[in-house]
This record gives C-alpha cells, sequence and structure tokens, in this order.
C-alpha cells in the first residue's frame, strides 16, 4: 500500500532516532499538510534540531510513557526514523508498561536489528497504534528507478550489480546487512555491524595495501533491504557520504533498489557522485 492510497491522519508521530532523517521525515509531512510530532531518543536525537519541531524525549524502551504520550497527542499514525545503536538489555530504562511486555521484548530481543524493531513495532500496535513506513509518510525521501547522475552502469557494473543482488538475497535471511561491495564478479566485502561507511573504508583500505589489484573505478556497492524485512523498519539509506566512501574505495557507482532506499539530501548526492564520477542508480524491485 502506497502513499497515494494510504490515509494518514495528522498528526504523525515521528519515533526520532539519530542523524538528519527524522527532521527530513518530519519537513516532508509538513509539506503534505501533516502535523509531525517527535518523540525524540534521549542521547541519540539531536537535541538542537529538535527544537525546530513540538516534541516529547522519551528513553528507550520506555513503552508506558511512550505510549501515554502517543495517545495525550492524539497521535494514531507513529513511523521509526533514524539511526539506533541497539541497545543491551541492561540499558532499557523499565517502566511499567515495559514490565507489562517484558516477555515480548525479551523476544524481540532474542533476534536480528529487524526482529527487534518489528517486535517492538507489535508492541505498539497492540497498544491500537498504527506503524507506517516512509512510502506512507514522506515518499519524496525514496530513491526513484534509473540512474539519478550522469554516469550509467556499463556492462561489467550491471554484472556485478546483479551478483550482489544475488549475494544479498541469500544472506537476507540471516538478518546480517544491507549491502555488499562486487568487483569483476567477486565479493570482496560485506556490511556486518559497522555499517555500510565502515565497509567502504575497509575497501579503501584493503585497496591501499595491494588486497585488491583491480583498477580503480571498477565495483559497485550495492544495497538492498533484507529479503524477510518489515520495509516499515530500517530501510537502507544513502547519500553524499556514502557516495564520497565509494569514491575513496575506488569503485564506479552504487545501485540501490527503488522505492525501499532512503536519499539523505539527494542533491548533495547527486552532487557528489558527479564530481566524483560515480553512478547512483535505482534498481527495480
Amino acid at each position: 500500500m502506497t502513499a497515494a492510497t494510504l490515509e494518514v491522519s495528522s498528526p504523525v508521530g515521528v519515533i526520532a532516532g539519530g542523524g538528519a532523517m527524522p527532521f527530513a521525515v518530519a519537513d516532508s509531512l509538513k509539506t503534505r499538510g501533516l502535523d509531525p510530532v517527535l518523540f525524540a531518543l534521549r542521547g541519540v536525537c539531536d537535541p538542537a534540531a529538535t527544537e525546530r519541531f513540538r516534541h516529547h524525549w522519551i528513553t528507550v524502551g520506555q513503552i508506558g510513557r511512550a505510549t501515554r504520550l502517543f495517545r495525550a497527542e492524539n497521535c494514531k499514525n507513529l513511523v521509526f526514523i533514524g539511526t539506533l545503536v541497539r541497545p543491551g538489555l541492561s540499558e532499557i530504562r523499565l517502566d511499567w508498561g515495559t514490565l507489562r511486555a517484558i516477555a515480548r521484548i525479551w523476544a524481540a530481543f532474542r533476534g536480528g536489528d529487524d526482529h527487534l524493531l518489528s517486535g517492538i513495532g507489535r508492541i505498539f500496535e497492540q497498544e491500537g497504534f498504527r506503524l507506517l513506513g516512509l512510502k506512507d509518510v514522506a515518499p519524496d525521501l525514496l530513491m526513484p528507478e534509473g540512474s539519478a547522475t550522469r554516469n550509467v552502469p556499463d556492462r561489467d557494473a550491471v554484472a556485478d550489480i546483479a551478483r550482489g543482488q544475488e549475494v544479498l538475497r541469500a544472506l537476507g535471511a540471516f538478518d546480517v546487512g544491507q549491502a555488499v561491495v562486487v568487483i569483476d564478479g567477486h565479493v570482496v566485502g560485506v556490511e556486518g555491524i559497522e555499517g555500510t561507511d565502515e565497509l567502504l573504508a575497509r575497501i579503501a583500505t584493503l585497496r591501499a595495501a595491494g588486497r585488491i589489484r583491480t583498477r580503480e573505478g571498477r565495483g559497485v556497492l550495492v544495497k538492498a533491504p533484507k529479503s524477510r524485512q518489515d520495509l516499515r523498519f530500517d530501510l537502507p539509506t544513502i547519500g553524499s557520504r556514502t557516495v564520497e566512501g565509494a569514491a575513496r574505495a575506488g569503485l564506479s557507482g552504487v545501485a540501490v533498489v527503488a522505492g525501499n532506499t532512503v536519499v539523505a539530501d539527494p542533491q548533495a548526492m547527486i552532487e557528489a557522485a558527479d564530481a566524483a564520477g560515480l553512478f547512483v542508480t535505482g534498481l527495480s524491485s
């Protein structure tokens, strides 16, 4: 179901993690005539940027306080957005609502990151809220299909993209990452808990050490949601930092799934890619 067919009532609660995306989502909601209310995760969300919006501070795990605030603000629709380092169970701040849901929280923590996010989402749904994805609330922030840059993938890059998609489909069931680097058909790096930026930094280090011997300007970073992922949570994200990292790693470009990848500051990303001679392309899902 897309934003065009799903009726979204105002206000919309934005459960805001780190980075710039929660505020981009809030701005997108405002341009569509919807009123955002930020529920900012303490110690994670940017305090200065949060001040631009109506907001409340919550702590990871405060299920009871969060649900009371959602109801007080009449936020029947919620969206999770922003970075969040997976907390340990010992870091969870218990309140009565958390204690009531502790068995479900424990079950959510026993899986990977997607299992955790979808598990917490189900707890809120059982409290009567509706969890939405970016397709529903901010479709303008998602990567469109086709090349966004002057450069486009050549035949070798197309083959590397296909190989990367094949690898990510195989890995998706294990909830281990959303990105892979393929150079001339060889898988040279898979994203782990460190994230995409560090994956690309690792490729650059391997190239500098002579472990990757192909000439620069070959190879592709491929990103895609995990095969069993709830697409309302933790979509792949790219931006100018991704492009800059791919350039330092000596790659030819970046390929992501259109409609299921968040683009942080598209104009800056395109300018960075064009300046570096890289392509950025959106793949059909």
